[in-house]
C-alpha cells in the first residue's frame, strides 16, 4: 500500500494525487510538489488515502517540501507576473493580428516555464507570438490550445443543476459525448435542455448512459409494432424502470402492458 495525498493547484477544484512520502501533512497546508512541467505549488486538500499500487495506473509523483514562508512570497508573486504575462501576450497578438482568445497564464513555481492556453477556431501560427515572449521572460514558453469544453473547465460556472461545472470540479477527462445518448435516455432533443454552458452536450448525459443501454434490452422501441393478447399495436410509451410499455390498437385504445422484470 502507497499513502498518498490529494493536492490542489492555483486555486482549482481539480485534484491530484501525490506520494505523502515521510511528511505530516494536513488539509490547507501548502506544498512544493514534482511534476512533469517542473515544482508546482499546492495546497493539500484531503486526508492522508491508503491506494494499493496494483491499482495504480500510472507512477505518482513526490512532494518535495513543505512550503516554508519563502515559498508562500514566490508563489504570490508568480500568481502576480503570470496576470501581468497574460496582459501582455493579449496585446502582443493583438498586434501581431492573431485571432486568438488567450484565456490563462500560469509560471510553474521554478519559473522554468510559462504556459499559456488559448481558444481559435483554427490552427494558429503563434511562432513569432512565442519568440517575444521568450524574449521578455527568459523561459521556455508553450501556448496550448484548447476547446469551448475546456474553456468552461478553466473559467468554471454553474450548470442547469445549480451545481458547479462537473468538468471544473472533478472531471480529469473530458471524454466524448454523443447526441445518442441523450435518444437513449429519452430527452428531448432542445439544445437549451442538454447542452452545457460551453455550447457542447453536456457531460452528465454520459453518466448513466450504460445504465439505460442495459435496462432497455428486451424492450420495443416507441414507433414499433407488439402483440399484444394476439392482436397487433403500435408502441408509444416506454417506462424503462417499470418495464411497462403503452400500446394504441387498432380501435385507437390505448392499453397498458407490464413487460415483465
Amino acid at each position: 500500500m502507497k499513502k498518498v495525498i490529494g493536492i490542489s493547484f492555483n486555486g482549482s477544484k481539480k485534484i491530484y494525487y501525490f506520494l505523502i512520502g515521510n511528511f505530516d501533512l494536513n488539509k490547507g497546508d501548502f506544498v512544493i510538489t514534482s511534476t512533469e512541467k517542473g515544482e508546482q505549488f499546492g495546497t493539500v486538500v484531503t486526508d492522508v488515502i491508503d491506494v494499493d499500487e496494483k491499482k495504480l495506473n500510472s507512477e505518482l509523483k513526490n512532494i518535495v517540501r513543505i512550503a516554508d514562508k519563502k515559498d508562500i512570497s514566490t508563489n504570490e508573486k508568480n500568481i502576480k507576473d503570470s496576470a501581468s504575462a497574460l496582459k501582455k501576450a493579449v496585446s502582443i497578438a493583438e498586434e501581431l493580428g492573431l485571432d486568438m482568445q488567450i484565456l490563462d497564464a500560469s509560471f510553474t513555481f521554478d519559473r522554468k516555464q510559462l504556459l499559456f492556453t488559448f481558444l481559435a477556431d483554427e490552427r494558429i501560427d503563434f511562432r513569432e507570438l512565442v519568440k517575444k515572449l521568450a524574449a521578455i521572460y527568459k523561459t521556455r514558453i508553450e501556448l496550448r490550445q484548447i476547446g469551448v469544453r475546456d474553456k468552461s473547465k478553466i473559467v468554471g460556472g454553474y450548470g442547469q443543476c445549480g451545481r458547479e461545472l462537473c468538468c471544473s470540479v472533478f472531471l480529469r477527462d473530458l471524454n466524448s459525448v454523443s447526441i445518442n445518448m441523450a435518444k437513449n435516455q429519452n430527452l428531448a432533443l432542445n439544445p437549451q435542455k442538454i447542452n452545457g454552458v460551453c455550447g457542447r452536450l453536456m457531460c452528465c448525459l454520459a453518466y448513466e448512459n450504460e445504465d439505460y443501454n442495459v435496462y432497455k434490452k428486451g424492450l420495443p422501441k416507441v414507433g414499433s409494432k407488439y402483440v399484444y393478447n394476439g392482436e397487433e399495436g403500435k408502441v408509444i410509451y416506454v417506462d424503462i424502470f417499470e418495464r411497462i410499455c403503452k400500446l394504441e390498437m387498432s380501435d385507437s385504445k390505448v392499453v397498458t402492458v407490464d413487460l415483465g422484470k
